[in-house]
């Protein structure tokens, strides 16, 4: 491990080897460390979806940073989304990267009127592509009648993230980034000429220092710990099903979520030999096999053609929400950072990582409209998420409820 770098990188996931590929490439010597191996955490153990990331609404971000500003943070998950299209394809990243748009499930009645009045804001004000599909087309686009209708959302994408990682990481090795993992960051000081950084293998001086924790951020950095929320998502994957099942549950491979607040996002695999179901499955964190009886349970009531089918996997990894649903990218004491994707990061992070790369190189055009923007926290609040398991009992009790009274009312 060297003494001295231009850029130190605190994360090896997808913020952290895409901020890095962009400073090597731009001439600065390059360290990414990592407490575990690179793409031990969510880069390597998501469901491959990839939206337009922005979870707030024009309207609301409108009410909250004005017109123009508004415009810009929702922009910036468009330009998320191809930009990770354009970089996979022009790197050639071996990652069975596919256009095959989204359908967003309606959990009611009175959700799919939302959606489908969504839609149409979206495509008019936004130039947004989708359409919406009532309950009688349904099939047409997800094998189940679990639901009321959606939204096809024609531009989003899915990847392999067991794959995507490692050839993030090629691309890394490649430009001349040296990666260490299993040395964990125990200190980061500011010197004269930048920063100290103690780790477990030994102290480093770097000019710059990026911290690209998302999910993993802890009290190395205590100011960003405060400000995002660590939750844990939970998939399983079904063993080989026939190939006349995937076709009827997945007829156009579409990536599929729904409207529930305890949300559930699922698709077939990138061969179409199984179904990867993911979603939060307590109110308080488990181990992936303790979830994997609840989200098969809620998997087999959306498609019950899959009762009695066994699992072959289950994983999980931690997601970080910021209380204002944005994802966030700055300087902070002279460190950049950035994090928050909200459970959309497959976009995202890379993105966002290219963006603080660009900024350490000094480029214009590292510039983001999320740069500048209030990073709450709240009172009390040190990164022990606290009130999540009354929050997430309280959502599913909803949902649960929302949904038996529309199948009664069916």
């Amino acid at each position: 491990m060297p003494k001295t770098v231009d850029v130190l990188v605190v994360g090896a996931g997808y913020t952290g080897l895409s901020a890095a590929i962009t400073t090597a490439r731009g001439g600065r010597s390059t360290l990414v460390l990592d407490a575990e191996d690179p793409g031990y955490g969510c880069s390597s153990r998501n469901g491959g979806q990839i939206s337009t990331s922005v979870k707030p609404s024009l309207a609301r971000l409108t009410a909250r940073f004005g017109a123009e500003r508004a415009r810009g943070i929702r922009a910036e998950g468009a330009n998320a989304l191809k930009w990770v299209g354009d970089f996979i394809t022009g790197e050639g990243l071996d990652c069975d990267f596919r256009r095959v748009g989204r359908f967003h499930a309606a959990h009611t009645p009175q959700h799919y009127e939302t959606l489908a009045r969504d839609a149409e804001v979206l495509r008019r004000e936004e130039g947004i592509e989708s359409f919406a599909v009532p309950r009688h087309e349904q099939r047409s686009q997800l094998g189940t009648d679990a639901y009321f209708g959606g939204v096809v959302f024609s531009a989003h994408c899915s990847v392999h993230p067991g794959k995507f990682h490692p050839e993030l990481l090629r691309l890394a090795l490649g430009a001349g980034v040296q990666v260490v993992g299993q040395c964990r960051v125990t200190r980061i000081a500011r010197t004269a000429s930048g920063f100290r950084v103690e780790t477990a293998k030994g102290a480093v001086e770097a000019r710059d220092v990026i911290v690209a924790t998302n999910g993993y951020t802890t009290g190395l950095t205590p100011w960003l710990q405060r400000r995002v929320i660590p939750i844990g998502s939970y998939i399983i994957a079904t063993e080989e099903l026939p190939e006349a099942t995937i076709d009827t549950l997945f007829p156009g491979d579409r990536i599929a979520s729904d409207t529930c607040k305890v949300v559930y996002y699922y698709r077939a695999s990138p061969d179409r030999k199984r179904v990867l179901f993911g979603g939060r499955v307590s109110a308080s964190e488990t181990t992936p096999l303790a979830g994997a009886a609840r989200l098969r349970q809620d998997m087999c009531r959306i498609f019950p053609e899959l009762e009695g089918v066994g699992l072959s996997h289950a994983w999980s990894g931690t997601v970080a929400y910021s209380f204002d649903e944005l994802a966030h990218t700055g300087v902070h004491d002279g460190v950049h950072y950035a994090m928050g994707y909200c459970g959309s990061g497959v976009s995202m992070a890379p993105y966002l990582g290219m963006r603080a790369g660009q900024k350490v190189l000094g480029l214009r055009e590292g510039v983001t409209a999320f740069d500048g923007l209030p990073f709450p926290t709240r009172p009390l609040y040190q990164g022990k998420p606290w009130f999540l398991p009354a929050a997430v009992a309280w959502y599913r009790w909803k949902d649960q409820r929302q949904f038996r009274k529309a199948i009664r009312m069916s």
